[in-house]
């Protein structure tokens, strides 16, 4: 029997199969938030993924890009260990700090908050979102794959949607790492045989913009005294 070609065309489709499956859970995340008197001023989420190791993945005959695809199967990255942590702040300064773990696949545990901003800590925050060069922020191309990549080791994903009156703004910034091939090497085992590491973000160039932004996302979790409940936001 001859061996089975790896095919680097199935890989770079099943890429795109997981970049759209790591937008799902924010799509979710929306319709969720309207459960409130008041609509949604800003939802900030992110999400970080650890996939399997190289040896794992080869063992299981599992290259992370065709991972999952059984027949119209595609992937996802919530059947690896993940960490999700969001926040949704409503126009009357009600919140709620979400945090969620899924370290065993199946069995997540979140934890969460809920509080009111104050009369400054809402207008801080409405300062921030009305920064201009925020609002210039769109949505960005997606990640460009490089021809040699074998493996997809870690993904983290950022997503945020701001309400802009009637309409609303919303972008997703994606970072990655993946391995490589060494040269002259092929196949989805590749990864394992010396190729080097390397390392994907669309929001760079916006890094600078959003950091006050995620400055504060960041405070507001660790001011909050986080109790065990049912995952609601987080996604």
């Amino acid at each position: 029997m001859e061996p089975r070609k790896h095919n680097p065309m199935s890989r770079c489709k099943s890429y795109h199969k997981l970049t759209f499956s790591l937008l799902l859970g924010f799509l979710v995340l929306v319709p969720l938030a309207y459960g409130q008197e008041s609509g949604p001023l800003v939802q900030i989420q992110r999400l970080k993924a650890e996939l399997e190791s190289q040896s794992n993945a080869v063992a299981k005959g599992r290259n992370s890009y065709d991972a999952g695809l059984n027949g119209s199967q595609q992937m996802d990255v919530r059947q690896y260990p993940n960490s999700v942590t969001c926040a949704v702040v409503f126009g009357d300064g009600k919140y709620v700090f979400e945090k969620k773990d899924e370290r065993t696949i199946g069995k997540p545990k979140a934890k969460s908050a809920e509080g009111i901003l104050s009369p400054d800590e809402l207008q801080r925050l409405k300062a921030m979102l009305d920064d201009e060069a925020l609002k210039k922020i769109t949505m960005p191309k997606e990640l460009d794959l490089p021809s040699e990549a074998q493996m997809l080791k870690e993904a983290e994903r950022l997503d945020v949607q701001v309400s802009r009156g009637a309409t609303s703004q919303q972008f997703t910034f994606m970072k990655e790492r993946l391995s490589t091939a060494s040269a002259g090497v092929t196949g989805a085992a590749s990864g394992s045989l010396g190729g080097m590491d390397v390392f994907l973000d669309n929001g760079a160039p916006y890094k600078k913009t959003v950091a006050p932004l995620l400055k504060w996302f960041d405070e507001l979790g660790k001011k909050n005294k986080l109790t065990e409940s049912k995952p609601q936001y987080c996604q």
